[in-house]
């Protein structure tokens, strides 16, 4: 059940009027708000079919460059998908620090995914969000 295909959007605006089903815009919505309100100086862009805010520039670890958000956004054809792209004073990644306070999500390093908002605890979202907004940018 493809939901839509993200890289044709042309505005973030766009980007909810291709995700045909309803319940899966209005969860979108929700967390995009959530982003905005939580950081609101972090300015919402397309970015590679995603929802991306607080562009950074970055340099890898191979001397690639390039400008990547600190958080970011996507409906997935699955599931739903939240990027905290951020480590804490100690190097660790901010999403994996909450492992246990999102049980019904699966975390990786930067990424939570979900199945849709009643599977998280929006609260500890919030704390990602402003976690991330104070932790060092790492992609």
């Amino acid at each position: 059940m493809n939901m839509f295909k993200p890289n044709t959007a042309t505005s973030v605006a766009n980007y909810f009027t291709l995700i045909k089903d309803d319940k899966r815009r209005a969860d979108i919505k929700k967390l995009h708000a959530l982003i905005r309100k939580t950081v609101p100086s972090y300015k919402p862009v397309l970015v590679s079919g995603m929802i991306g805010y607080g562009m950074m520039p970055y340099e890898s670890k191979s001397g690639r460059k390039g400008v990547w958000p600190r958080i970011a956004l996507a409906s997935q054809k699955n599931y739903i998908s939240v990027y905290a792209c951020a480590v804490n004073k100690d190097g660790k990644y901010i999403a994996e620090l909450h492992k246990k306070e999102l049980p019904k999500a699966s975390i990786g390093r930067s990424c939570i995914r979900f199945k849709n908002t009643e599977a998280v605890d929006l609260d500890v979202l919030k704390k990602i969000f402003r976690e991330t907004a104070k932790g060092t940018f790492g992609v």
